[in-house]
Parts: C-alpha cells; sequence; structure tokens
C-alpha cells in the first residue's frame, strides 16, 4: 500500500512537536503496530527529522564562528600578510595522511553500522513504549475526572426549598425525559397555580417542575422537570397507557406517596363510572390516603388504566380515578413541537408483582407543592 510522502513528514513532525491530540495519537501507536510498512517510513522520518535538526544548530554554530573569524581578520587587516611555501614534500604527506583518515572512517562506519541499526531500532521501541505510555496516562486521567463528576452528582444532591410545603401528592412519567402526569387539583386550588412545584423522587432528589398544560374539568396537570438533560430512569417507562374502560372487577394496584416512603395498595374497579355517573372515571374498591391523588393505577398487565383523583368521605369508602383516555386525550392538544410520545409496550407484564413495582419505583414520585 502507497503511503503520501507529506503525509508522513507532517505526521512526524507534529508528533515530535508534542502537537498531536490524545485520541490521535491512540490511533498513530496503533497503526505503528499494524501496519510495519508505515511504521518503517514513519521512523526513518522522525531519524531525518532530528538529523535535519541538529544540522541545522550546527550549521548556525558554524556560521557564528565565521562571524568571529571576519572579525578577527578585519582588525589585522593592515598588517602585512604572512606568506608560507608549502613543499611537494609536504603536500604527499598530507595526501597520505588524508587517505589513512578517510580509511579509518570507513572502517568505523561499516564495523559500527550493525550496532547503529540495532540502537536505531531500539530507539523505535522504546518511542513505541513512550507513546504507549503517554495514552494510557491520558485515559487514567480522563477516568479520574470522570470519577470526580460522578462522586460529585452523588454527593451534592438536588435539595428541598427551605420554605414550606403547601400542598402535596403523587405524579408518574409520561416519557423519560421529564414529562410526568398528576391531578390538576394537587397544583391548583382556589388561590390559582402554587407558587413552586418540586417533586421528590425515590431517592430523596429534589427537582423544580413547570406546568406544560392541564384540563381541570377531568382534574389532568401535564407537567414537566426544569433541569436540562433529566433523566428519570436508566431505561424507557416500563408500563404503557391503555385508553380503553377496563372491565368490572378488574384488578389494580398504585404506587404512591401518603408520606415520604412510596406506599403500595391493591384492589379493584368496583364501577366502571366514576363520581355522580362519570363516565370519564371509575369507582374502585382500594384503599388510599390524602397525598396519592395524582397515583397511577395500573393493571397486572403493566397498562396504566388512569391515575387518581379523588378520595370518598369516610363513611363513602370509595376511590376515584380519571382514565387514561383523558390523558392521552390532553396530550393530543398540545402544539406538535412538544411531540410527547408514549410507550407503546408493556415490559412489566410477565414479571412477578414485586418486580413490577421495582421497576416502576424510579417513574413514581411525591408531587409538592411550595410557599415562597
Amino acid at each position: 500500500m502507497s503511503i503520501s510522502n507529506n503525509y508522513i513528514w507532517e505526521l512526524a513532525e507534529a508528533y515530535l512537536a508534542g502537537s498531536i491530540p490524545i485520541s490521535e495519537l491512540e490511533k498513530l501507536q496503533q497503526r505503528l503496530i499494524t501496519d510495519a510498512a508505515f511504521a518503517n517510513e514513519f521512523n526513518e522520518a522522525t531519524n531525518l527529522i532530528r538529523s535535519a535538526t541538529g544540522s541545522g544548530k550546527q550549521k548556525r554554530f558554524k556560521a557564528m564562528l565565521r562571524d568571529v573569524h571576519q572579525e578577527q581578520v578585519a582588525k589585522v587587516a593592515n598588517k602585512k600578510a604572512k606568506h608560507i611555501i608549502f613543499t611537494p614534500e609536504f603536500w604527499r604527506t598530507a595526501a597520505v595522511a588524508a587517505g589513512v583518515a578517510i580509511l579509518t572512517s570507513t572502517i568505523t562506519f561499516w564495523s559500527l553500522k550493525p550496532s547503529l541499526n540495532k540502537n536505531e531500532s531500539r530507539y523505535n521501541r522504546i518511542s513505541r513504549e513512550v507513546t504507549g505510555l503517554k495514552i494510557a496516562q491520558a485515559k487514567q486521567l480522563e477516568k479520574q475526572k470522570q470519577l470526580e463528576l460522578d462522586l460529585d452528582s452523588k454527593t451534592k444532591k438536588n435539595t428541598a426549598p427551605t420554605s414550606d410545603v403547601k400542598k402535596t401528592g403523587t405524579g408518574f412519567a409520561l416519557t423519560n425525559n421529564g414529562y410526568f402526569v398528576t391531578a390538576y387539583h394537587v397544583i391548583h386550588d382556589e388561590n390559582g397555580y402554587g407558587d413552586s412545584v418540586y417533586i421528590q423522587n425515590h431517592e430523596g432528589q429534589y427537582y423544580k417542575a413547570s406546568l406544560v398544560t392541564f384540563d381541570a374539568d377531568a382534574d389532568v396537570a401535564i407537567m414537566k422537570i426544569d433541569k436540562a438533560g433529566f433523566r428519570f430512569g436508566k431505561g424507557e417507562l416500563p408500563y404503557t397507557f391503555n385508553q380503553a374502560k377496563a372491565s368490572l372487577g378488574t384488578h389494580i394496584f398504585t404506587l404512591g406517596y401518603p408520606a415520604d416512603e412510596i406506599s403500595y395498595d391493591e384492589g379493584y374497579i368496583s364501577s366502571r363510572n366514576g363520581y355522580d355517573g362519570n363516565n370519564m372515571q371509575y369507582t374502585l374498591e382500594l384503599p388510599v390516603g390524602h397525598g396519592q391523588s395524582g397515583s397511577p393505577m395500573v393493571d397486572a398487565k403493566g397498562n396504566v388504566l388512569g391515575l387518581l383523583t379523588a378520595v370518598g368521605a369516610e363513611a363513602e369508602d370509595k376511590t376515584y380515578a380519571i382514565s387514561a383516555k383523558a390523558i392521552t386525550s390532553l396530550l393530543h392538544k398540545l402544539p406538535d413541537e412538544k411531540n410527547i410520545k408514549l410507550p407503546k409496550h408493556a415490559k412489566i407484564g410477565y414479571l412477578t408483582r414485586e418486580q413490577q413495582i421495582d421497576k416502576m419505583e424510579a417513574y413514581t414520585f411525591s408531587v409538592k407543592v411550595y410557599k415562597k
């Protein structure tokens, strides 16, 4: 394979100058190992550049000596020159001495050539090893910096606001990049929208959220975490949304935050309509309390059927949930640039209940409204 001489020389000059980036230096080291022809031409180029650099220094030194010599000649220019006449015997002796010197130099060069080649090969090997050490050192420094960043992210957690909590509820993710849904009455009351809304995840970290849109009649609010690049969990959402009305008697469960710790409850659909015959709601036999409004209502196959919206009085002992269709209908009213795409498949349908809860925990969180 033909290798461009210009490319080899430019690469050799950059290598000797130490101006090759670490990423490119690693590629160069790999090619020197795998491409013998390239390695030979590269090593010859680096050796010639070093020789040329040394030769340049020598020439500059000789030029300085010439300048000094000319100054000395100028000082004695007015003095009478002394003529020396060399005899033929002198020239014969000088010729013999020059011949002996040339022969000695030739013999010395050829006798030392194997050693020089061996040293050059050893130098090239050492040069490659040094390059490898530089790459390994750079990787180690990058790894150390990443470890420091990871440590900072673990030790410097997002903390709660210093003001008092006004209201609490529960929310769950619509997408993994920060969009979530909760009950509208959690973030809104007769005095209007809350001063500031935060979520607190299962690891105790707080994140500020902003309202995207809402449907007051359906009691649904869609919000988004303000932090750029935010992710609820490591993978995509493990559940999906079922817009069709579920059957009477369907067994369901929910995860919510009546306190700072997540709570699990299970029950069944006791009526396919909700409060006062509302056909966008369900009536549930489900023992939940305040703070769980906005919790997901999930069936055994990992489908979100709706969200909890109201808890009946003790005498009624009823819980109501808004259907998932109300959530998807609200999403369809958003501008195209929002482009919130719900997951199409439930990944937890065939898992045990304990495994389902474990998968959903990262995507379910407490919603807290604070006073200024």
